[in-house]
């Protein structure tokens, strides 16, 4: 019988990786592991509990939100705030950097952004939803509270992300920029089981991701790209396959695992794009990149734009090498 490698025990085993990690990365990680556990035990039973009904609230981005999209934010937010590893956050249902101001968290040297239920919309037709995570080292002093100069990073300097994906199986997916490797829960055990060891996403893919629902309003080169990808042609197996779940997660991990592009351009109703750089693009691109694929915003590397606000939206375009580069003739 083969062997379990938890995700408690791969973290360890590989920490090495890490040249500045003293173990407070690893403990993080463990937080962010058992709010995953929390967050799908109550998605698995959302519909007993009413937890996908709306509250009428919105959040800063004028999205209508649910029981679990504020269970999903209490949750990691309590978690990561318990183990004093992590001085704030930044959330997509937060309107602001949320400071830990304990002690305890203000000696400590990281932060964490995060999307806490990506796809909450889908919840209540039983669709895969997640959560994504990017984490950074603060730029000011340690001892001192956060400030938002420490989550207006590119990038590039993330140390960590991932995301979880709760479908049929709920999977913890992420980088530490050695590889990507993926981790199925068993919740008989209530262990994270590595299952996916050093994923590459294929060079070359069959599936493109947009909501052609927007057709009328995408920029002149994507209408032309979705053409092509509709055109018959054997010599590129064209034509490509349409995939849309409308949640940044799902669509990604499936063409991360079988090869394929997604596209959320900029459109007239979002002229500067809908998804937010710093908790949705940044760590799927981050992600993205370490499997062997490529992510961008127009004519500019996702990983290398320079924030300037903690909800910036960009245009965003990642998958496979090959379908990326082609992409680029369209858009350029």
């Amino acid at each position: 019988m083969k062997k379990i490698k938890t995700l408690g025990e791969f973290i360890i085993d590989n920490q090495q990786e890490i040249s500045y990690a003293t173990g407070e990365l690893t403990s993080l990680l463990s937080s962010i592991k058992l709010a995953a556990k929390i967050v799908h035990r109550e998605i698995n039973k959302a519909g007993l509990l009413d937890l996908s009904s709306i509250n009428h609230n919105q959040n800063i981005h004028g999205e209508i939100q649910n029981n679990l999209d504020i269970f999903a934010n209490e949750t990691f937010k309590d978690t990561l705030k318990a183990r004093n590893q992590v001085c704030g956050i930044v959330s997509e249902e937060e309107d602001n950097v949320v400071t830990f101001d304990k002690q305890l968290n203000v000696e400590s040297k990281y932060v964490v952004l995060m999307d806490p239920l990506d796809g909450s919309s889908n919840i209540d037709v039983n669709v895969s939803v997640g959560s994504i995570f990017s984490i950074f080292k603060r730029k000011t002093p340690v001892g001192r509270p956060v400030e938002i100069e420490d989550f207006l990073q590119p990038g590039t300097k993330q140390v960590a992300a991932g995301y979880i994906i709760y479908g049929s199986s709920t999977m913890l997916v992420y980088t530490t920029g050695n590889g990507v490797h993926g981790f199925t829960y068993d919740p008989s055990l209530g262990v994270f089981a590595l299952s996916h060891e050093n994923i590459k996403i294929p060079t070359k893919g069959k599936i493109y991701s947009i909501n052609e629902g927007n057709y009328t309003k995408f920029p002149q080169g994507i209408k032309s790209y979705i053409k092509y990808c509709q055109e018959i042609d054997k010599q590129t197996s064209r034509p490509f396959t349409s995939r849309y779940i409308g949640s940044l997660v799902a669509d990604f991990h499936r063409n991360l695992l079988k090869g394929g592009i997604f596209l959320y351009p900029s459109t007239a109703t979002y002229p500067n794009g809908k998804l937010r750089l710093l908790y949705e693009c940044n760590p799927i691109a981050f992600i993205a990149e370490q499997a062997g694929g490529l992510a961008i915003s127009n004519n500019k590397n996702i990983l290398e734009i320079a924030p300037e606000e903690i909800h910036q939206r960009v245009p965003f375009f990642v998958g496979s090498k090959d379908m990326i580069s082609h992409l680029k003739k369209y858009i350029f």
